[in-house]
């Protein structure tokens, strides 16, 4: 018998989870089961190196909901999340992390508020993050302050990647070219009515972060040049600067000479020489990394290779719809 389309979708990208696995499905079932309408667990695994396909592969035995999408390597949460919502059937489509600091239960107060108040987007806000770290806390205040200023007041502060999306917002996800969209910044930007959903941020379950300093500096790193072209107006602008400071020493320079104390002026010209060096290695370091970017963009690679959909078979890369050519690029 063909099981009727989902009312509900829930995107978990995983990586190397098989600890939490256990714990997550006894809290993820109970809510979801307890919805009583039809529901899909599209459990992305991102090229996990321990058990965690294994664990999933069993647990569809009993948990006829629960789809298994195989990525063949590694590609990053994001782009396992991508993988994951174009793929999900759902009217509507809740992504959550696998570690359960983000609490399954706050999905029924998202899909209530996304009816009741006609919503194609609803956050998840972190309300209280006072089991995070000082220093996590303190690091995720900048990235948002620094995204709300680049960006706009539209990107909510304190809301990571655990949203509730309409069918028709998962659609205009689709129909963006980009390669590997930081969703964080580009829900937002689509302009769909939203609202938010306040939640205690949990200890994670089980397991090791994910996300690392080197990982959260390389989201900051890519969700700026991803968005915005600030960096090469500061560039620019410090360009300008080191033309002003150059004439200000081009002044002290003809003073010092008419004064005759020219020999003892080498700490000016030491300094001026350093401030230029950095200033000028600075801006080529901005430029390249948009050059980086077009040629990232220019080669079209998909950002992630599907191996297997336990709903639908083998599938194609990159991008997935219908049509083959479809791809991330």
């Amino acid at each position: 018998m063909t099981r009727p389309e989902p009312a509900l979708s829930v995107v978990v990208p995983m990586f190397n989870e098989e600890s939490v696995l256990p714990l997550l499905v006894q809290r993820l079932r109970g809510v979801l089961d307890g919805l009583g309408e039809a529901y899909e667990v599209v459990a992305v695994d991102d090229g996990s190196t321990d058990g965690t396909l294994a664990g999933l592969t069993a647990l569809r035995a009993g948990w006829p909901e629960l789809r298994v999408l195989r990525l063949r390597r590694n590609s990053g949460h994001q782009a396992a999340l991508v993988a994951g919502l174009l793929r999900a059937r759902g009217g509507h489509v809740v992504s959550i992390d696998a570690d359960l600091q983000d609490p399954p239960e706050v999905i029924v107060e998202m899909l209530r508020r996304a009816r009741a108040d006609e919503l194609d987007i609803v956050y998840g806000v972190r309300a209280d993050r006072s089991r995070d770290s000082a220093f996590k806390r303190w690091t995720a205040a900048g990235y948002y302050r620094l995204m709300r200023r680049l960006v706009g007041k539209q990107v909510p502060a304190q809301a990571g990647d655990f949203r509730l999306l309409s069918r028709a917002a998962v659609e205009a996800l689709r129909e963006l070219p980009e390669r590997s969209p930081v969703l964080r910044l580009v829900v937002p930007w689509l302009g769909f009515p939203s609202g938010e959903v306040g939640y205690e941020r949990q200890e994670r379950a089980a397991g090791r972060t994910k996300y690392p300093l080197s990982r959260m500096a390389g989201l900051a790193a890519e969700s700026v040049t991803s968005f915005s072209a600030a960096p090469l107006r500061v560039a620019t602008w410090l360009g300008l600067a080191g033309v002003a400071v150059c004439g200000v020493l081009v002044v002290v320079a003809v003073l010092a000479w008419f004064a005759g104390a020219t020999v003892t002026g080498w700490p000016s010209l030491y300094v001026a020489i350093l401030f230029l060096g950095a200033v000028q290695l600075l801006c080529l370091g901005l430029l390249g990394e948009y050059v980086a970017r077009i040629y990232t963009a220019v080669q079209g690679r998909p950002a992630y290779f599907v191996a297997s959909d336990s709903a639908a078979g083998p599938a194609v890369p990159g991008r997935d719809v219908v049509e083959l050519a479809d791809t991330l690029r």
